[in-house]
Formats: structure tokens, C-alpha cells, sequence
């Protein structure tokens, strides 16, 4: 029987700190145009935590199940193919908190969307259910989407779009069209963090027909994805920085400097093994990042 340590680590808990960026991020954005809600924001970032506590534990069942977890596998030995965990209990495990996420969304629209259109209640409970569906069909299933290439838009859309344009309604009743550019650089840096993760296990995710995009785009050309994705990141924040004025949000190109080196480093990387270290550098860069803009709006606010 698993014990208490065997199920935190299938948590997988060092991804948490990237899953909340784009909620830190969006909530904010409207904090910084003078809008703010202390439930609607506990309950976004439980709500987005859990979805990422459902991932993670679907994605160790799912890979076990379809053999990409196994000797060759480079990343660290996962809950269900050390047999640390049954796949028994790790199916209960993802209904449990399939149902316990969807109460957490439940509670956020509840009380995020009483001041907007029955059309958005739809979106929102569309997106909630959306999440979840996403979050298992990732490598569960005989379509999973993980196995074919559209995991990168998939991490795109709730990491970015929905994560950082999907909470900032909840506080400000409305849309803002400046939202895209944070949204894109929060997709695409955690899009970069499973380019990265896909890099290291190219040669097994094809031997055992995972699909992902890396595999289909080869070692090369994988590498000028992920300039692309973290460029065109930073080059959208400076843009959005520079659009709302927040000149103290500079601050938080800091962790700029470890995306310097860190793309260096893969540009020399001829080791795909050795790719495992930098998943962390990319993931807390990124939480860095939306922890210095929150820290730029609160000193904002307070010297306003």
C-alpha cells in the first residue's frame, strides 16, 4: 500500500509554482487597474492548482498505461511504473480529485461571474469542464493528445489564454485587449517548459510512439522552437509592460539573465539527459517573473 510520501511525490509538486504564474499574472492586471477580490482569488488559484494536481496524477497513470514510463524513460521513475502506487488506486485518485476540482470551479464561478452574462456563466463551466478533460485526455485514452503532437497548444491555451484572460473577468467584470500579450508569455514559457521535458525523452517518447512535437520537428529544430518560445515571450512582456505604463514592472526581467544562460545552454546541449536540470531553471523563472510583477503592482499601489 502507498504511503503519504509515495502520493506527495506524485503530486509532482515542483509544477505547482508554474500552473499559478498566469493567475498571479492576470489577477494582477486587474489588481493594477484597480480591481480586486481575495475569495475569487483563493479560489482561482486553488482551482488551477488542483488542475494541475489532476494532470499530473492522470499523466502518471496514462504513461504507465501506454509504456512511455519505463527503464529507458531519463526523468524521474514516476508513482505507477515503480509500482509505488497501484494503477487502481491512481485511477480512484483521478476521479477524486476530478470531483474535487470541479467543486473548486464550481465555487470561483459562483462567485466570480454574478455581474456577468448568463453567456459567460456557460463559457466559464465550458472552460471548467474543458480543463479537467484536458487535463486526463492528455495521455489518457486512445486519442490522447499528448501522443500526437498537440500537447504544446493544449499547455498553450489553459497556461496562457484561459489562465491569465480567464481570471481577469472574474475581478473586473470585462475583457482587456492588452491581456493577449501577458497571455502569450506565460503560454509560451510554460509551453517551453514541455518542450524542454519532450527534449530530454525524444529517443523513448519515439521508440515507444509517443508522438510529441519534438519528435516530429527532430533535435534541431526543436531547439529553434524553444528560442522562438521564450524570444517572442519576453519580447510580448516588454511590449505589455511598456502598453500599461507600469515602468516598476521592469523588475521583473530579472530572471531574464537565467533565460540568457539557460538558452546557451541548450544551444550546446548535445546530452539529452543532461536537459533535466534546466526544467526547474525555466518553470521558477517563470514563476519569478509573475512574482516580481505582483511585487511591482502592490508597491505601485501602495506608493499611488
Amino acid at each position: 500500500m502507498a504511503n503519504s510520501s509515495d502520493w506527495i511525490s506524485a503530486l509532482r509538486l515542483r509544477t505547482l509554482p508554474l500552473s499559478i504564474s498566469g493567475i498571479l499574472v492576470g489577477s494582477f492586471i486587474a489588481v493594477y487597474q484597480g480591481y480586486w477580490n481575495p475569495v475569487i482569488f483563493s479560489l482561482a488559484l486553488s482551482t488551477t492548482l488542483l488542475f494541475q494536481i489532476l494532470s499530473n496524477l492522470a499523466n502518471d497513470l496514462g504513461d504507465s498505461l501506454k509504456g512511455a514510463d519505463n527503464a529507458g524513460r531519463i526523468g524521474p521513475m514516476r508513482a505507477v511504473q515503480s509500482g509505488a502506487i497501484s494503477k487502481t488506486a491512481m485511477k480512484k485518485a483521478v476521479i477524486f480529485t476530478s470531483a474535487v476540482s470541479f467543486i473548486s470551479a464550481g465555487f470561483l464561478i459562483y462567485f466570480g461571474t454574478k455581474n456577468l452574462s448568463v453567456t459567460s456563466i456557460y463559457i466559464y463551466i465550458g472552460l471548467a469542464i474543458a480543463s479537467v478533460l484536458a487535463a486526463i485526455t492528455y495521455t489518457i485514452g486512445k486519442k490522447a493528445y499528448g501522443y500526437n503532437g498537440l500537447g504544446d497548444l493544449f499547455v498553450f491555451v489553459f497556461f496562457g489564454l484561459v489562465s491569465v484572460m480567464g481570471v481577469y473577468p472574474l475581478f473586473s467584470d470585462m475583457l482587456s485587449k492588452e491581456l493577449i500579450l501577458p497571455a502569450v508569455t506565460i503560454g509560451f514559457l510554460s509551453t517551453a517548459v514541455l518542450n524542454l521535458n519532450n527534449m530530454r525523452d525524444r529517443e523513448n517518447d519515439e521508440k515507444v510512439g509517443k508522438r510529441t512535437l519534438v519528435v516530429k520537428l527532430g533535435a534541431k529544430n526543436a531547439k529553434r522552437y524553444h528560442f522562438f518560445l521564450i524570444s517572442t515571450a519576453f519580447l510580448s512582456w516588454i511590449l505589455f509592460l511598456v502598453l500599461t505604463k507600469n515602468w516598476l514592472g521592469f523588475i521583473s526581467l530579472i530572471p531574464a539573465i537565467l533565460f540568457i544562460k539557460h538558452l546557451v545552454f541548450v544551444a550546446k546541449n548535445t546530452v539529452p539527459k543532461e536537459l533535466d536540470s534546466q526544467l526547474k531553471t525555466v518553470a521558477l523563472g517563470t514563476f519569478f517573473i509573475s512574482i516580481l510583477y505582483v511585487i511591482s503592482v502592490s508597491v505601485n499601489q501602495w506608493i499611488l
